[in-house]
């Protein structure tokens, strides 16, 4: 643990820790404090841990707001609090506002100056759809089940006796491109084309897992990384003989290596709280410094707390035009793959944010201990 007078500003130690986790980021201030700005707009809590929904807000009125950078600001926060925040009816939102508008959130919330909108690594494969209008932005991910099951043909299916079992539905878990060494923060998510059922999509709380988890054993997850490895774009990229993108809404993300080291327990720059990060989820391929027994019962520990603890969930029953709008830092989220089971496309647009370099500050809390509410 660094002394006071090895403490920056912001209460983070410049550097790393002795196990070789950083532990500040030099552009992130105090944790941000709300000031009011979104008191009129109307809300309800998903869950009493995670969720809100703005069932009548419309996200271009606020962008277009007098006073939409202390709106949106407040908004980054309300989000990093509760996790996620949903949207309805947003029929209005095109692309360039759903951008500039998720552009805003990291930037007004104390992202590094440097950083800007996710540029997904395998924008030039061919098997990319296109927007609505007919055009691509390499800014924008177009979610559709069928056309991804084409991109990432080079993962492979399932074979022998799995093939024949039901899948493991605990693999959609993750947040937004851990695979990069500077993650997403914020990912905004429109929903423009629906099924008549189906397709949900679910957050979990990773401060509530961490809080889940008996103090000593906290503590050894907190000196833990973990590499966060997906080699699936270098491989579309050579099956499909383009090249990756890069930079990507960073200069620290370029090249096609995507194998960069997490903490398995992070600090969220906005709120100050801890949250599980790197412990489990599709990107996550192994603790380090651990045995190989020890990194599956790590990561299955993890896991078994979120199948578990249902109240760590939020759900959202998409309809057409609906956002949600998310914090990678502190959520991991994932669609329920059952579309195929009845007629109907699901087809979203996504922007994503790109925050710093994931760290774990000293003087963090966790979200319990932060809000004074028991463990237990």
């Amino acid at each position: 643990m660094p002394s006071a007078t090895e403490l920056t500003s912001n209460g983070a130690s410049n550097g790393t820790s002795s196990h070789g986790i950083p532990t500040s980021c030099p552009s992130c201030p105090e944790p941000l404090m709300y000031s009011g700005s979104l008191d009129d707009y109307h809300y309800f809590e998903i869950t009493p841990i995670i969720g809100r929904e703005y069932p009548k807000t419309n996200i271009v009125d606020i962008l277009n707001a007098p006073n939409h950078e202390e709106q949106i600001r407040d908004l980054a926060i309300i989000i990093s609090e509760r996790g996620v925040v949903f949207f309805r009816d947003q029929n209005n939102l095109d692309i360039a506002s759903q951008k500039k508008f998720c552009d805003l959130l990291g930037k007004l919330s104390g992202r590094p100056d440097e950083n800007g909108l996710h540029v997904h690594p395998i924008y030039r494969d061919p098997g990319n759809l296109q927007l609505p209008d007919g055009t691509t932005d390499e800014n924008i991910y177009v979610i559709n089940s069928e056309a991804q099951k084409k991109i990432y043909a080079t993962m492979g299916s399932r074979k022998g006796p799995q093939a024949q079992e039901p899948r493991d539905l605990s693999r959609e878990w993750h947040s937004d491109s851990t695979f990069e060494n500077a993650p997403s923060d914020f990912s905004f998510l429109k929903m423009e084309e629906t099924p008549p059922h189906g397709g949900d999509t679910l957050w979990c709380s990773g401060y509530e897992i961490y809080d889940r988890i008996s103090p000593s054993f906290r503590s050894y997850l907190e000196t833990l990384t973990a590499t966060c490895a997906q080699p699936v774009f270098k491989s579309a990229a050579t099956a499909g003989n383009y090249e990756v993108m890069s930079p990507r809404g960073s200069p620290l993300n370029t090249g096609d290596e995507f194998a960069p080291s997490h903490p398995v327990v992070r600090t969220n720059r906005i709120t100050g709280w801890k949250s599980i990060f790197a412990g489990v989820g599709l990107h996550v391929t192994k603790i380090n410094g651990v045995y190989s027994y020890e990194d599956q019962l790590i990561r299955e520990y993890v896991m078994r707390l979120i199948t578990r603890n249902h109240d760590c969930i939020a759900r959202m029953k998409w309809s057409k035009d609906a956002c949600a709008i998310w914090n990678n830092s502190c959520v991991w989220h994932a669609a329920t793959p059952d579309t195929h089971l009845v007629t109907g496309n699901r087809t979203g647009v996504r922007a994503s944010s790109i925050g710093e370099v994931p760290y774990l500050a000293p003087h963090s809390k966790s979200r319990r201990e932060a809000l004074g509410i028991p463990t237990v």
